[in-house]
Order: C-alpha cells, then structure tokens, then sequence
C-alpha cells in the first residue's frame, strides 16, 4: 500500500462558517496555493484567450494547467446541443468566458448555442429588441443559461450615456416563457463545512406580488378596484376605499394561482428526490388572501405524495404530515435548522426575503443556485433558465480594470451553466429518443458535468480556492479557472478518483500557528517540496518523502543493539 505525505493547507476552509478574521488570518495557504502547481511548470504549456470586445483587460495572464496529451487532444469534441447563452457584463462576464474557453470549449462543440447580449449597451443600441429575441430564443429551444446582468439605476445611465433606464430583464422572461416557479438551493463541497449541513431547496413562485405592481401617486378622494370578468359577467367592486391623506400610494396586484399546482408537483418531486422534509410558507393568519396557495399545495400533498414521504421517512421532524410555517416563524427556524434537509415553498415576494436569508447563513449567494422553471405554451416542455443568484460582482470589476488581482468564486456560474447544458440534453435525449449519438452525446454530458463539479469541488477541498475561502493568498480569479481546467483534464483522461481522498476541513490540520509560519523561508520549503513531488499533485508517496528526510539528514536511524 503506498503511503503518501500530503502537503496541504486547510486552515483556509476550516473556518468557512467562522468569522472573516480567523477564516482570513492564515499565512501557510501561500505555500499549499504553489506546491500543487509550481512543479509541474516544466511540463506545462502556457494557453490564453480572451472572448473581450468593448471590455478592457489588464496584462496579468494565468498558466493554464493542461496536459500536451491530453483528453481534447485525443477525442473529438462533442457537439454540444442547442441553448441560449445570455451574455451579461462586468466580472461575472469575464469570469464566466474564461470558463467557458477553458472548461468548456476543449470537449465541446458550442455552435449550436445561440448568444444574446443582454449587457446595457447591447440593450440600448437595439432598443431592447435583443431581449426580444432572447425570450422567444428561450421559449423555442427551452435550456437557457445566463450570466449576471445590470439593471441600471438613474446614475449609470448617465455614465453609460443610455438612452433610458431599461428595466429588469426577469419580468419579461418569467412571462415568456410561462414562469412557475424559481427554485434556489444550498451549493455543498463534501468536506467543506459552510451553513447548513444538509442541502436545503425553495420554491419561490415565479409570478405575482408586488413586482408586477401598478402603482400611482395620489391625493384625497375614494379608490375603487372594479373586477371586469371576461366571460361577459357584471363586474365588480373588489375594494373601495376613502383615502383622507392629501399624499397617498395606491398599489394593486394579484397573484395568479392557476400554476400553483404545477409548483406544488415540481416541488414535492424535488424534496423526495433530494430526500428533504416539505414546508409551505405564507402569512394566510393575516393576509387571507394567501389561504388559497396553502390549501392547493395541501391539497396536491395529500392526493399524490404524502404516502411516499411517509414511506420514505421524511415527515418524522414535522409531525406525520405537511406543515404550514408563518413567514415570520420562517425567518427564524432558516437560522435555527443549520443541519439542512428541509425545503420550502412560498410566494414570490416571501421567497425572495427568504432565499436572501438563506444565501446568507450559507455563507453567501454565491453559494445559492436560481432556476426559473417554466412551461411552453402547449404545455408538453418544461423550459428551464439557470443563472448565478449573485450580481455582476461591480467591485472586483473595478479592481480588474485598474489592473489589480482579482479572486471570483465561479462556483454558482459553473452550476447555473451545468445545469442549462444538462437541461438542453435531456431535451434532445427525449425528442430522440431512438437516435443512438443523442443518447451517448447525453450521457457524455452528463458524466462531464458530474466530472467537472469533482474536479471543482477538489480543487477548494485540496485548499486551492478562492480568496472568499482561503484568505489573501487563495488563487486568483484566473489561477483557479486554469487549475480546475487542468485537473477537470486529468480527471477526463483518467477516469479515475484522486486515489487519496482529502482531509476533512473542519479543523485545522497544521500543527504550527500561523504567527509562526512567517518565521520560515517558504520559498526554499517550495522548493525542497518541488523537487520530490513527482506527480505534481501536491503529495510525495513514502518513497520521495524517505528520500527527502534523508537528504536533509533529518531521517530516524536505527537504535545499535
């Protein structure tokens, strides 16, 4: 059995949940950041492209860590089938075409993908008509993917010479193409303790509430709110009010319900298929309105579902049946339930707190996935967009164009583009059922999708992430995505698990307190370290380590009998 010596920090990920002082107080991730890298300079070659063309860019270029032999130099690229790309702007744009060139185009033919520009400019330039195109895009092919867009406020107008403020792409999508729900989960690294324990799911009903509001300044005088029934029928007062303030805000809105049963499917699905206990969030006691969205979800549980989570064991914590929760109530158990293994459905104004909530006791949005699911007209297609539940990440844009370093977390990117690929797979798998290259284009999707997040997941596990997660010295923005690139390389050659599964990150696993690495040389320990690293993965079997200890004249000797 070989015997390995794994040098590695995990100080930096061992407080993820920690405060920023102690989770950034580390100096020794210096050292693990190079020595699972710095060795195999020799051997590798030095790539770079950049899909910019009005954005700027500074001169810092990462090494891309990729094998001469490698998969895509092997195998043909697997066409790759048909999605709309939505492109956006600032970091999340650059982060996310990086990745895309590095992650995605070695094994993949993307010609199929159909790209909108949905940055501010693009908008402006075609008068919004590009967002247009991008809806009815979306509603024939059904798997989007979207990078985080600007929604600009009076002041970026001005600085971006637009013609107006266009408004949030999201109300357009979320009526083009039918929006049910949008569903947000926790994000969870095996080894890597962040907020909750176990995956928590929600279900924000994708139409309705406030913010599709109509809304008038007003004085004194009476507000009627008059129903007009299509059918031909007598309309009707539904709310009369006298308003005696001489300043006055009228809102109206409603909720559409009609697709509140396809939610509830949607989401019980989801909870038995992740193995999580249902709970449905509204404030009916006061807003009564809300007791029909309560009593549709009850009533699809009781007729379809409640057997199965009885079988399966997951109605035990909440007293043998579905339970409704009180916004307020959830508020408080989202901070109280960190184990995770729960899921919840509300509203769409409530879900949107909630989720935001959840985004920050799972340490960040970040860490949070966002799928608008939504159904085709004839209602035979689910249609699914997946983006980051983060913005355009402005401040380390800023810091990008001033020709700073930059540390992105891309995890949340890479989610919402698996997913969008995954999706599009499936669709094709299902309208060809009988066609043998869709079938094995699907399952090779699926296996790089599963093979991506490992080599993802391994390279925070092996404490080689980002700065959000590993302090000062974490990998930047552009290091990281060429890290992954060459291990996701290695992984698809190979096959294979890395032999030698990481260390649990919960606790520190160096012996020397941080204050004290400052007083060693780390560039003659990554040296001395780069010599006997064969294989270049941050680990030296027995034999290289006995070596070492014996060079250094620091290896144990037999007692003289």
């Amino acid at each position: 059995m070989a015997t390995t010596f794994r040098l590695l920090s995990s100080r930096c990920l061992a407080t993820a949940t920690s405060t920023s002082t102690k989770a950034f107080g580390s100096r020794s991730l210096g050292a693990a950041r190079h020595l699972s890298y710095l060795s195999q300079q020799s051997q590798l070659r030095h790539s770079w492209s950049q899909q910019q063309k009005h954005r700027s860019t500074p001169a810092h270029r990462p090494v891309v860590f990729r094998h001469s032999s490698g998969f895509s130099s092997t195998h043909d690229k697997v066409v790759a089938p048909p999605m709309v790309y939505i492109s956006g702007e600032e970091m999340t744009h650059y982060a996310t075409q990086l990745l895309v060139e590095q992650w995605i185009k070695p094994y993949f033919d993307i010609s199929r993908w159909e790209t909108y520009d949905l940055s501010c400019k693009s908008r402006d330039e075609t008068e919004d008509k590009v967002l247009s195109e991008a809806v009815e895009a979306g509603k024939r092919i059904g798997a989007i993917f979207k990078e985080p867009t600007i929604t600009p406020s009076a002041i970026q107008v001005q600085e971006m010479g637009l013609k107006k403020a266009w408004g949030s792409p999201n109300g357009a999508m979320r009526r083009g193409w039918n929006g049910i729900t949008i569903s947000r989960d926790t994000i969870h690294i095996e080894g890597i303790e962040l907020g909750y324990k176990n995956q928590v799911l929600f279900e924000r009903h994708a139409v309705g509430g406030e913010y599709g509001a109509g809304w008038n300044e007003v004085g004194e005088g009476t507000l009627l709110t008059t129903y007009i029934p299509k059918d031909g029928g007598a309309p009707f007062v539904v709310d009369k009010r006298d308003l005696t303030d001489k300043h006055n805000v009228c809102v109206v809105y409603h909720n559409p319900y009609d697709n509140v049963r396809e939610l509830a499917h949607l989401f019980f699905k989801r909870c038995l298929e992740h193995h999580v206990t249902p709970y449905i969030v509204t404030k009916k006691t006061v807003f009564k309105w809300q007791e029909g969205f309560w009593a549709t979800m009850k009533k699809v549980f009781d007729e379809s579902y409640k057997d199965d989570f009885l079988k399966a064991g997951l109605l035990d914590r909440s007293g043998g049946d579905l339970q409704h929760l009180i916004s307020d109530a959830a508020t408080m158990q989202l901070i109280r339930w960190t184990d995770g293994g729960f899921g919840m459905a509300a509203h769409n104004y409530d879900g949107d707190m909630l989720t935001d909530q959840i985004a920050q006791v799972h340490r960040s949005p970040g860490f949070i996935t966002s799928n608008l699911v939504g159904v085709s007209d004839d209602g035979s297609t689910l249609i699914k967009e997946f983006e980051a539940s983060h913005g355009t990440v402005t401040d380390l844009w800023n810091d990008h164009l001033a020709g700073k370093e930059t540390s992105l977390n891309p995890l949340g990117l890479v989610e919402a583009l698996l997913g969008a690929m995954t999706h599009a797979a499936q669709l094709e798998a299902d309208a060809k059922p009988k066609e043998r290259k869709v079938q094995e284009m699907k399952a090779f999707v699926d296996n790089y999708a599963k093979t991506l997040r490992e080599a993802l997941h391994n390279t925070f596990r092996y404490g080689q992430g980002t700065r959000d997660m590993c302090g000062p010295t974490g990998f930047t923005t552009e290091d990281f995505i060429a890290k992954v690139a060459w291990r996701l390389d290695r992984y698809l050659v190979k096959q294979e698990h890395e032999k030698e599964a990481p260390p649990e990150l919960a606790e520190e696993d160096l012996a020397i307190p941080a204050d004290k690495m400052a007083d060693f040389d780390q560039k003659a320990i990554l040296k001395l370290f780069e010599k006997y690293d064969k294989t270049g993965e941050g680990k030296i079997d027995f034999k290289n380590f006995s070596k070492m200890l014996m060079k250094m004249g620091v290896a144990p000797t037999k007692k003289s009998s």
